[in-house]
């Protein structure tokens, strides 16, 4: 199983109440406290790349949920925070290519003025489901 990012503050990766899961707000932060898809060239300027973070946030999520033996078949709602709705375009791209195959969450996606890192675009939080059969 892949090592979780340590919360930066007191709460946990997820809670489940009854069939539902609840999965803490996720960024594109690594185990290594490094962030996906912000990057820094040889001149020393820095990069962001949403598409990156928000493939990076959906991973984190499923391995979140893996540790409950869910994945990301089993999200019924995300809720998604942007810094930026231009970025919207490949965000959503990004979220398609990660649901193909699946049937993706309902989903809410709303700016936020900014994110608990200045390198972050997109954050997420999550709701997921166990079925009767699986609880």
């Amino acid at each position: 199983m892949a090592e979780l990012v340590t919360p930066r503050g007191r709460f946990p990766h997820l809670r489940r109440v009854g069939n539902l899961v609840f999965v803490s707000g996720t960024s594109s932060r690594r185990a290594d406290n490094s962030i996906a898809g912000a990057e820094v060239d040889s001149a020393g300027t820095m990069s962001l790349d949403i598409a990156r973070q928000t493939r990076e946030v959906l991973e984190n999520i499923e391995r979140i949920l893996e540790t409950v033996d869910l994945d990301r078949s089993d999200l019924v709602d995300v809720t998604s925070f942007l810094v930026n709705m231009n970025d919207f375009g490949p965000y959503n791209e990004e979220w398609a290519r990660f649901f193909e195959g699946h049937v993706a969450p309902a989903r809410t996606t709303v700016a936020v003025h900014q994110l608990p890192h200045p390198h972050l675009l997109v954050e997420m939080k999550a709701t997921a489901a166990f079925t009767s059969e699986e609880s």
